[in-house]
């Protein structure tokens, strides 16, 4: 799937767009690229593979926060299906997630982590997106 990309951090703009600096890492507008191979395509999303399950992010939103009542909402991300190894070799290094395709949090991990991470939102509607960025075949989106 064709997206723009910081070449500094791998942010994706999924609004189409390069946004004047990252959200991410603060770059300028210029050091984005448009790639056409931004995020991984599947080759039948109805009868997902194995090596796809590992890599596409699983959502839940859960609607009364436990941390700040009344105030949010939960999104979880977990990557996988199957749970995606977190080695030195094989890991997921980041998560983003996006409320109607704008930037709103991104998650490190590393191999000491668990493939998965949660933001507290303010915005109670909205189309949740995430992005899975794994450090051998790239970015996946849900």
């Amino acid at each position: 799937m064709k997206g723009i990309v910081c070449k500094v951090c791998g942010y994706i703009a999924l609004n189409g767009s390069a946004p004047e600096h990252c959200p991410v890492c603060g770059s300028p507008q210029k050091v984005f690229e448009e790639k056409d191979d931004a995020i991984k395509d599947y080759a039948d999303p109805a009868n997902l593979t194995d090596a796809e399950k590992k890599h596409t992010p699983a959502i839940t939103v859960v609607k009364e926060c436990g941390l700040i009542p009344g105030e949010c909402q939960d999104a979880h991300a977990r990557t996988g299906e199957i749970l995606h190894p977190m080695t030195d070799e094989h890991s997921i290094m980041w998560l983003d997630f996006y409320i109607d395709k704008n930037f709103v949090a991104r998650t490190h991990l590393t191999p000491a982590c668990q493939p998965a991470a949660g933001v507290h939102l303010k915005q109670a509607s909205g189309t949740l997106s995430v992005v899975s960025f794994c450090n051998q075949p790239g970015a996946w989106l849900a």
